[in-house]
């Protein structure tokens, strides 16, 4: 509340901060003068710029002329008073603009009408005590509680409207309710206090058409995972827990094929379990709060963190415990025996279960996991100017999250480091006991290399939804799938190519172990078959070297005989590709020669 000098002031700055418009209205005293904002003088705003700023004010003062046209107890009528009034301003005080208290002029005629007929009123009480105003004293309380009670009940109609006066001397009148449209002041209504009884004329008028709200109107919006982004993480996540499932069903029917049974099918069993969890737990995590409500969002929170742990163990371990069968088996020294029982692998799963277990116990029960509001600041809507938006997240987290999360992500931390280290190290070892040993290896490199990229990104990006769910989802989905890729695609598609690798393992009555054996056992095959050929050829080349030197036996008989005979003699040309001593010419090649007085082979002499 301000003079209107005071006020110019105010609205003009109001006017430069831009605190006016369709979404503020100012309250104003009404007893300004109606065209009160267009004295600028001193100010450095416009008479337009002023007009703009108070534009759409409201005003409220008490109803400071009657609006009837009844005679008053003066005699005249408001119109009659204002006529009388402004001849006077006009004629002897020269003013051709109102002055300022022009409005409050018929309160003040009627405040001298209100004094007059209390002070008679109490005239006539006093003369019936034999006492009379004129020895007033502020010290005389009788007189002055006369005159109270004489104004208290003084009520008469005047040319400012019904006047009479509450309990406690204030003036009982009606309140008007004025606003500013263009540059004018327009009567909205009236309101009775003694009848509490408003009129309202529905005269306002607004920007927009309608009332600006009388505070900023918050809005509290939950932010919630997209539908289209949760729709799509969930059917990928169900394809593969049904994959999960068809490869559980392979497993359990080619069990006993000798091709799945080096592969370990009980802990290839153990990881799907997993991995089914893990995906569940991926679904899970795009639930929030446009499908939960509050009261069972805990459980929800319990449920994420139950089977994301498990699955996790479940799956992992079951790899963690082949590879580290694979290196147990690969540094064993040739004393030792080469057998790693199977039950060890089980125990080595139990034992990180059991951990989980544990550790997910005290934390329910001790610590357990709430719905946690993040709040985040206000923010402002693209269309409404009257509303903030105050974004809130759903987060699950206890009292002491962070140490919780420390212990989980301590141990499993380790356990990954040290399958890595595992993994890295029987990189270049096959055994004939487990036939994908380096397609385990493969999948926990991939394991442990998303689950390190993956825990502290979601750290950081954890106040915003859609990205944390697409990359926790994204990495758990990303994992099963090639986990599953990479064990069992190699299996199916060798039961496809190789038939007999489907036969039962337990009817089998050869030595043959592994594929690497088969193999070994089939190129031998072929360097026997090839070694067969080769001793076939030699044998032949005997035989023909055995008829050669039969005939050559033949052949010096009858040299013999002839020379004892006839005492000619015989000369024996063996052609060029017969002089390695051991194809003999045929008979056929042997010539008579009487000059010869000895028989020869050409390289080889025959006496």
């Amino acid at each position: 509340m301000f003079y209107g000098a005071a006020a110019r002031k105010v609205l003009c700055e109001a006017y430069k901060q831009k605190v006016y418009g369709k979404q503020y209205v100012w309250f104003l005293i009404g007893w300004y003068e109606d065209d009160w904002y267009t004295e600028i003088k001193g100010l450095n705003c416009t008479i337009q710029q002023m007009k703009e700023a108070v534009e759409g004010h409201l005003t409220t003062e008490a109803l400071m002329l009657n609006q009837g046209s009844k005679q008053t107890i003066s005699g005249m009528t408001s119109a009659d008073f204002l006529l009388r009034y402004e001849k006077v301003l006009l004629e002897e005080y020269g003013y051709e603009r109102r002055p300022v208290g022009y409005q409050e002029a018929p309160l003040a005629y009627d405040a001298i009408w209100a004094i007059a007929l209390a002070l008679n009123e109490t005239i006539n009480k006093l003369k019936t005590v034999n006492k009379s105003i004129e020895g007033f004293t502020y010290e005389d309380e009788y007189i002055s509680q006369q005159i109270y009670s004489a104004m208290n009940t003084t009520q008469f109609l005047g040319v400012s409207g019904w006047v009479a006066f509450s309990s406690k001397g204030d003036r009982i009148a009606w309140t008007q309710v004025e606003q500013m449209t263009d540059g004018n002041y327009s009567l909205l209504g009236y309101y009775d206090t003694q009848t509490d009884n408003l009129t309202w004329l529905r005269k306002e008028k607004w920007a927009d058409d309608r009332p600006p709200p009388d505070r900023t109107i918050i809005v509290k919006v939950l932010r919630t995972v997209s539908l289209s982004l949760f729709i799509s993480m969930t059917t990928v996540s169900s394809l593969g827990i049904v994959w999960a499932i068809g490869l559980l069903v392979f497993n359990t029917i080619f069990r006993h094929s000798r091709y799945i049974q080096l592969s370990h099918p009980m802990c290839n069993n153990i990881m799907l379990v997993g991995i089914i969890c893990c995906l569940l737990c991926a679904c899970l995590l795009g639930l929030d709060g446009q499908f939960v409500g509050e009261s069972s969002f805990s459980n929800l929170c319990q449920a994420r963190a139950w089977l994301l742990t498990i699955g996790f163990t479940l799956s992992y371990g079951a790899m963690f415990s082949k590879i580290w069968r694979v290196h147990r088996l690969t540094t064993k020294s040739k004393s030792e025996s080469k057998k790693v029982a199977s039950w060890k692998l089980y125990v080595m799963v139990g034992v990180l279960l059991i951990m989980d277990v544990v550790i997910l116990s005290a934390w329910t029960f001790i610590d357990p996991l709430q719905r946690k509001l993040e709040v985040f600041p206000l923010e402002d809507p693209e269309e409404s100017q009257d509303i903030k938006i105050e974004p809130q997240l759903e987060h699950c987290e206890s009292e002491n999250n962070a140490i919780w999360l420390g212990v989980i992500y301590g141990y499993k931390g380790l356990l990954l480091i040290f399958g890595i280290f595992l993994a890295y190290e029987t990189r270049s070892v096959k055994v004939k006991q487990l036939n994908d040993s380096r397609l385990v290896g493969m999948s926990i490199y991939n394991v442990v290399v998303l689950c390190l990229i993956t825990a502290p990104v979601t750290l950081v990006i954890s106040s915003q939804t859609d990205a944390t769910f697409a990359f926790v989802a994204l990495a758990i989905i990303v994992c099963s799938f090639l986990s599953m890729a990479l064990i069992f695609i190699p299996k199916i598609l060798e039961l496809i190519r190789r038939p007999r690798e489907r036969i039962d393992a337990r009817t089998l009555t050869d030595t043959i172990t592994s594929r690497e054996e088969e193999d070994r056992h089939l190129r031998l095959q072929r360097e026997n078959d090839e070694l067969r050929r080769q001793i076939s050829e030699r044998e032949d080349q005997i035989r023909q070297v055995t008829q050669a030197l039969q005939e050559r036996s033949n052949l010096r008989s009858l040299q013999v005989a002839s020379t004892v005979g006839s005492g000619d003699r015989v000369r024996i040309t063996v052609p060029g590709q017969y002089t390695d001593g051991v194809m003999l010419a045929p008979k056929d090649n042997i010539i008579n020669d009487p000059t010869s007085d000895s028989g020869f082979i050409t390289g080889t002499s025959i006496a």
